[in-house]
């Protein structure tokens, strides 16, 4: 089993500027901990995420880093002209010298799509659209694709990936639609949520990779060629109880961010973002298993379980969040690759 990091950078109570350059230092401290790959979410008009593109920060990383893979997870695709995106790719690529690994979606917020203009009804046509348009620019020297939502002609494409044919796509989803697309695409996979959902998805995914026979780009250093991981937030301390004491308020007020827009725009008496029901209390997603802190025996034996049951052979461990601050995150870094990794790679 590999280890890789997800992230939103959510608005906390320190200057954008140190926050930057403390995701920086501790990206850097996992890439020579051995994680494979760091992956960057994307939302808009929200504290959730401080990177509403990505690829911006993520140029930062590559060149702050050697060995670790990155990528966004997800670009929101309806948002960008595949035009665009094919470029900004293929310099991503070049940047990170052929360490990126492309995250893909349609955007899970309808509150965000509205506010670029993109319809929530439509916005899985114009996803599928753009992922045909752009797979087609990144495979060509010249971009020419009529789709319903995108034409391009005889479109001189002067910049290439540095990986042939292409960076590998990812897709993550929390629902069984968006589960059974990535398997009949052959994209590599992650889910999160509780822990049967999260076996459901996977369930779809897997179903789906079966009857396509096997991943549009193998990766070896995964079983089976395909990645599939779960994403969870991990916080590893000295004992299970000084771990607790790091997670409960890191874990507030990153619910506070997750639910902002949600709260905005319909109220307070509904919190759940859309189709991906989240745990308001760090009690219950405790229980439901989206949030592991403890010692470090404590969370290989709870990621040691999902494993087992989810069947996966990737976890992107959510390490930095909230109001954490970064002294707590790097030693929870430390124990983790120090302590858990070793024990749950052989898995």
């Amino acid at each position: 089993m590999k280890f890789g990091l997800f992230d939103h950078i959510d608005r906390n109570d320190r200057p954008l500027a140190v926050q930057f350059d403390e995701r920086l230092r501790f990206i850097a401290a996992a890439d020579e901990a051995g994680f494979y790959c760091y992956h960057l979410a994307e939302h808009h008009a929200s504290p959730l995420n401080t990177t509403p593109r990505p690829g911006v920060f993520l140029a930062a990383v590559a060149r702050a880093t050697k060995r670790i893979h990155l990528g966004p997870l997800v670009y929101l695709l309806p948002l960008y002209s595949p035009l665009a995106m094919v470029e900004e790719i293929s310099m991503l690529d070049h940047l990170s010298n052929g360490r990126l690994e492309v995250g893909i979606g349609r955007g899970v917020s309808p509150f965000e799509l509205k506010h670029h203009k993109v319809s929530a009804e439509e916005s899985r046509d114009i996803f599928i659209d753009a992922f045909h348009c752009v797979s087609e620019g990144l495979t060509h020297d010249k971009l020419t694709y009529k789709g319903k939502y995108f034409e391009y002609k005889d479109v001189p494409i002067a910049l290439r990936p540095l990986q042939r044919p292409h960076p590998a796509f990812w897709y993550g989803s929390s629902n069984a639609t968006g589960s059974t697309w990535a398997g009949e695409h052959g994209l590599h996979f992650a889910t999160n949520g509780a822990v049967g959902r999260a076996k459901a998805n996977i369930a779809s995914y897997n179903e789906a990779l079966a009857k396509r026979g096997k991943p549009a780009q193998p990766k070896p250093e995964f079983p089976g060629g395909a990645a599939i991981g779960v994403s969870r937030q991990v916080v590893v301390a000295d004992t299970d109880e000084a771990a607790v004491a790091i997670a409960k308020p890191a874990f507030a007020h990153l619910y506070a961010n997750l639910t902002y827009l949600a709260r905005l725009n319909v109220g307070d008496e509904l919190v759940v973002r859309q189709s991906v029901p989240v745990s308001s209390t760090f009690e219950d997603a405790v229980r439901e298993g989206t949030i592991i802190a403890g010692a470090p025996a404590t969370v290989t034996e709870k990621l040691a379980q999902q494993k087992h049951e989810l069947g996966i052979n990737y976890v992107l461990t959510y390490l930095m969040f909230g109001t954490m601050p970064l002294a707590d995150a790097l030693r929870s870094l430390a124990l983790f690759s120090t302590e858990v990794m070793p024990k749950l790679a052989p898995l």
